[in-house]
């Protein structure tokens, strides 16, 4: 199933103060995975820093692809997650290097020998994931949730993996908060394997 493309608008001032539409249509990054075909990003916007600038800077989604929101900053997409397949689930461990890198942060991926899914990884950041279409469920260390649309998960730098086992593709919607982590949850991530 192929999902329609993301219309985005974006808005600005004139010259002279007055709102306008800056930009209309379709997105100019929409990535394709090859370590991951079926998987598909959809870069709609990010900001470099907290507060927002506000102005007329250029769309700042030009350029590689990056998994984690700025430092100081927020990113939102839109992913699309196609069904695990057997040959991943059994593979899919050993392309995760490959993957990581092609979406810009080749340290996320946590994926050791009895991981629960060959997709797990971290980011130091607050994730709003929302399901808009199809079926996902969240992979933690411990535990499990099936996702359906409307469901929202706020993922806050935990490690996990989405797991599509519903046979159909999946479109999520993410806005990434920069974030740090506490110094409880720091100290164990230094000691962790």
């Amino acid at each position: 199933m192929i999902l329609p493309p993301i219309h985005r608008v974006v808005t600005g001032h004139d010259d002279q103060g007055r709102a306008v539409i800056a930009q209309e249509g379709a997105l100019p990054t929409v990535v394709e995975l090859a370590a991951i075909p079926g998987t598909v990003f959809h870069e709609v916007w990010s900001t470099a820093q907290s507060p927002a600038f506000v102005g007329n800077d250029p769309d700042p989604t030009l350029g590689p692809l990056a998994l984690p929101p700025p430092a100081g900053g927020t990113r939102i997409r839109f992913v699309d997650i196609p069904p695990d397949t057997e040959d991943f689930l059994e593979t899919g461990a050993a392309r995760m290097g490959a993957a990581f890198t092609e979406i810009g942060d080749t340290h996320a991926s946590t994926v050791r020998e009895g991981s629960p899914h060959p997709l797990m990884h971290r980011t130091e950041s607050v994730d709003y994931g929302v399901v808009i279409e199809g079926e996902m469920t969240l992979v933690l260390d411990k535990g499990e949730a099936l996702l359906r649309p409307g469901s929202v998960v706020i993922q806050r730098g935990t490690n996990h993996a989405w797991a599509n086992r519903s046979g159909k593709v999946c479109r999520m919607l993410f806005v990434l908060v920069s974030g740090r982590y506490d110094s409880v949850i720091a100290a164990f991530l230094k000691d962790a394997p």
